[in-house]
């Protein structure tokens, strides 16, 4: 991925959003004041899409090896990494938004999953503090977990259709009518998503909700 395309990309994109946005959140008295960064929400959102394809395991170390290394040029005004990790959190809706408008289109074909996104090990959920008021703890096809779900969409291409993320301890089939909006076809998804109510609710949305079942043994002979 060529660095200054996927800048200007998303440039283009704030460009447009980040106005409408910021004068939505001064009616709703959720922003005060705009209070000078050292970099815009173009070079943030650009840092957090490029650690995505960047191959490193943790944001730190793409952040303090690579990044302040070697695109130093590219990111004169970097800051400090803790600095930076407070950044990330005032732009979590223009990502989010971004990352929709990158969706692809619908080919008549989906698949529905979810996937567990752990905020900390099961041992220290009594004493975690940071999403208390937002996580939540379920049982996945791995175990028990503390956070959220992914819950995502994807074509016969592999491309994203839609996606969303919940508590962890929302039922896989609570977001999909949501997620399906503007799908028209078939969907496919494993035995989380069976359900005789979400089946004849999206088949009023011309969707066909096709799920893995086992049918039970019976016997031979």
């Amino acid at each position: 991925m060529i660095l200054h395309k996927l800048f200007c990309d998303i440039d283009d994109f704030c460009a447009v959003f980040i106005p409408e946005w910021q004068r939505t959140r001064l009616l709703n008295g959720r922003c005060k004041r705009n209070t000078p960064k050292m970099l815009c929400e173009s070079e943030i959102i650009t840092i957090v899409v490029l650690y995505q394809t960047s191959g490193y395991r943790t944001l730190k170390w793409f952040y303090t090896k690579h990044l302040a290394q070697n695109l130093k040029g590219e990111f004169p005004n970097l800051p400090s990494y803790n600095r930076f990790v407070e950044l990330m959190s005032e732009i979590l809706e223009p990502l989010a938004a971004f990352m929709q408008s990158r969706c692809g289109q619908s080919r008549g074909i989906a698949f529905v999953d979810s996937t567990p996104l752990r905020v900390c090990e099961n041992i220290r959920i009594p004493r975690h503090k940071t999403f208390k008021e937002q996580a939540g703890r379920a049982k996945s096809s791995t175990g028990w977990f503390y956070g959220f779900k992914l819950h995502f969409m994807i074509n016969d291409c592999g491309e994203i259709l839609s996606f969303c993320l919940t508590r962890g301890n929302v039922d896989d089939r609570t977001p999909v009518p949501n997620l399906v909006k503007r799908l028209i076809g078939k969907l496919f998804g494993d035995r989380g998503y069976v359900s005789k109510k979400l089946t004849e609710l999206l088949a009023d949305q011309n969707v066909e909700l096709i799920t893995c079942l086992v049918p039970p043994l019976t016997g031979l002979g």
